[in-house]
């Protein structure tokens, strides 16, 4: 089979990649690599799949339905494969190390077999007050303790890198200079009292919460770090933000969405809305960066509610 990567996936690596990075020439011959020495049959490339990683529906050589994941060393699929080990299925994708992993070299060439879920079904697909609630409830559940000696970022090591990049971008662009310093501000002052230390999700929304059988819904595509609950459920209060632009009462909802998350969560308000105003502001420079101009305008303006 022709592993070609969607076209969602180029894309992005595009975007991404340091000059002369060559995994996306290397990626079919990853994939053909990590097929034959696990023993799977493929059934598909999951188009259109992610922006930081191939994904394909295969079968172990019991039959068994699994989804085999390769991802370049800079998305640290090592990590994602550390924090699912340690959620242990709770909540998350589970990890099949069983499945042929002694030998692969999974962790060294970034490939994962994992359990398969219902792909193209994620709890986006669900009316949106519904979705929020069971987005939350399977986030919830994967705010444990981070192991003692663990392999993750941790909030302030990531957010203090996306700092320069931000302060980079502001001195670049006068327009978006005053969300930037708003949100370096609330960076720090939510930096100096952090009032907990969770594993978290790192990157999570709607789209990464997927059907499965063993539970209703799972989280997948993890970009662990560890920090406060609120930096993570942040990023979930902007989700359908294209949806929040287009309504004329969009930053009255936003306000309401962040209550509401906060409240069935026990997180405290102000840190809700400070770390995503962060998240956004970085997100929304990010995106302008690398040319996706329409985002980024959807994003500083849902900063600018903030």
């Amino acid at each position: 089979m022709a592993f070609e990567p969607p076209r969602r996936l180029v894309r992005a690596i595009g975007e991404t990649a340091p000059d002369g990075d060559d995994w996306l020439a290397e990626l079919p011959g990853m994939a053909e690599r990590a097929v034959a020495q696990r023993g799977l049959a493929v059934e598909r490339v999951q188009v259109p799949g992610g922006r930081s990683s191939l994904v394909v529906l295969v079968r172990t050589a019991e039959g068994a339905p699994a989804v085999l994941k390769l991802a370049p060393r800079r998305a640290r699929p090592e990590s994602e494969r550390a924090a699912l080990a340690h959620w242990g299925g709770l909540g998350a994708v589970q990890v099949r190390e069983d499945e042929g992993a002694e030998g692969a070299g999974g962790a060294e060439e970034g490939v994962l077999l994992l359990e398969r879920l219902h792909p193209d079904v994620s709890v986006r697909s669900l009316p949106e007050a519904k979705a929020l609630l069971e987005a939350a409830g399977t986030l919830r559940r994967l705010w444990v303790e981070p192991p003692d000696s663990h392999p993750f970022e941790t909030v302030a090591e990531r957010t203090g890198r996306q700092a320069e990049a931000m302060r980079a971008g502001a001195a670049a662009d006068a327009e978006v200079a005053p969300l930037v310093d708003a949100a370096l501000a609330v960076r720090t002052e939510l930096l100096a009292e952090p009032p907990e230390r969770r594993l978290l999700h790192g990157t999570f929304r709607q789209s990464k919460v997927l059907a499965g059988d063993r539970m209703p819904w799972l989280a997948v595509g993890p970009d662990p770090v560890v920090g406060e609950s609120a930096f993570d459920l942040a990023r979930l209060v902007r989700d359908r933000v294209e949806d929040l632009i287009a309504q004329p009462s969009g930053a009255s909802t936003t306000r309401r969405r962040i209550k509401r998350l906060a409240e069935s969560l026990e997180i405290d308000q102000e840190r809700l809305r400070g770390w995503t105003l962060f998240r956004a502001v970085e997100s929304g420079v990010r995106a302008r960066r690398v040319g996706r101009e329409q985002d980024a305008e959807l994003l500083l303006e849902f900063a600018g509610w903030l």
